[in-house]
């Protein structure tokens, strides 16, 4: 008899939802979809920043402002819990663990890089 891992998983909550268990619907509005928690139950933290403009680029300038954002995230890996563009809006809405500053870090590095972005709302959920 083989050792196989465990496949338990800890109950579902309605309030927890994992980015890493997420199941993305188009048709469900983003808002349903960002988790407002982190594995352990911790809240998160959540900032968007719209870049006009970028649904109206060529594909390939497209791509570049694309990669530019995303080398952003991948430095402050173990901090973004989710991040999502929505080019037909023009909007990038991050979740991150929650540190003091860093919902206004990360989209002055975006904004550095991509000078046309705009933070929208940094937005801190009280404990």
């Amino acid at each position: 008899m083989s050792a196989a891992p465990s496949l338990r998983q800890p109950p579902e909550t309605k309030s927890l939802k994992k980015a890493s268990q997420a199941i993305f619907h188009p048709d469900e509005p983003l808002w349903r979809r960002v988790p407002s928690r982190d594995e352990n139950g911790h809240l998160l933290a959540d900032f968007r920043m719209l870049i006009p403009g970028l649904r109206d680029k060529s594909g390939l300038r497209q791509q570049h402002t694309l990669r530019i954002i995303n080398a952003v995230l991948n430095h402050y890996g173990s901090w973004v819990v989710f991040a999502d563009m929505n080019l037909r809006t023009n909007l990038l809405w991050v979740s991150i663990r929650p540190r003091l500053g860093l919902t206004l870090e990360i989209p002055a590095a975006i904004k550095t890089l991509v000078p046309e972005a705009l933070l929208l709302a940094p937005y801190w959920r009280p404990a």
